[in-house]
């Protein structure tokens, strides 16, 4: 729990146990193929005697019927070329690590499409002067909303900088992306630890030990290039494209997930 949680939060997640005999199961946003080991564990705990757990995922959500200006920029570029990087709508980073991060992915020389908005309402993010001039062709920045599903889903994206948050993780892998992870809090720490020792579809960006630290943009420029151009990149991305078509046809007739919907759905109606 430690560095993940904070101590309101712990508070509050014991207080809901009290609770937790008047639920007949839980629903997950996910997959056996993926989590099926930890559900089937899940049930075994005592709190869960007698109780369901239905794991229904890939839950994905559409975007806008209006197509986005970044999916034209990804139209023009090669398959698998494009770094994705996203932090979700939580995570504020400081002036620094924006700053490195952002010479980082200039550095690499790797194609990337950034997603840079802020927790902070009242702050705006600051790249260095001259930034967006010199990467160019290169890479472009988007400060508003973006689709994220279609953007993981477009041939031209090659990987994902992510925060791992869960959602971002399910809809990666489900499109068959490998993830370069940089947890940040919560249970972030937890899903990137799936994501790169146990499924073996991503490269951690630091040690969790340091995520707190601002990470440098020579460390940056490395992992990037590992992911985009390196045989390592190549053999990740090949294990992401074969999880993202498994969980994917789990929602077909027959799929582990559709069953699993199916067996929810005759719990509600008996």
């Amino acid at each position: 729990m430690e560095g993940c949680f904070s101590f309101e939060i712990m508070n509050f997640m014991a207080y809901q146990y009290e609770f937790m005999h008047y639920r007949t199961g839980d629903i997950f946003n996910s997959c056996r193929l993926i989590e099926g080991t930890y559900v089937n564990l899940l049930s075994k705990l005592e709190m869960n005697a007698n109780k369901k757990q239905w794991s229904i995922g890939p839950i994905l959500q559409k975007g806008s019927s209006t197509r986005h200006k970044s999916l034209e920029w990804l139209d023009k570029q090669g398959p698998n070329s494009v770094l994705y990087i996203s932090f979700g709508s939580s995570t504020t980073m400081t002036d620094k690590q924006i700053q490195e991060l952002a010479m980082g992915l200039e550095n690499s020389k790797q194609k990337f499409l950034w997603v840079l908005r802020d927790a902070d309402k009242a702050r705006k993010a600051r790249l260095p002067e001259g930034y967006q001039e010199r990467t160019e062709g290169t890479g472009i920045v988007v400060t508003d909303w973006a689709p994220q599903l279609e953007i993981l889903g477009h041939t031209s994206i090659g990987g994902f900088m992510s925060h791992c948050g869960w959602n971002s993780c399910m809809e990666s892998m489900t499109m068959g992306v490998p993830i370069l992870a940089w947890p940040m809090h919560s249970e972030q720490p937890w899903n990137a630890t799936l994501i790169t020792e146990i499924l073996e579809v991503g490269i951690q960006v630091t040690e969790q030990a340091h995520q707190m630290e601002v990470v440098n943009s020579s460390t940056i420029e490395k992992v990037v290039n590992r992911l985009m151009v390196s045989k390592e990149g190549e053999e990740l991305r090949s294990r992401a494209e074969k999880l993202g078509r498994q969980v994917w046809q789990s929602r077909d007739e027959g799929g582990v997930s559709q069953l699993e919907l199916s067996s929810f759905m005759a719990h509600l109606s008996r």
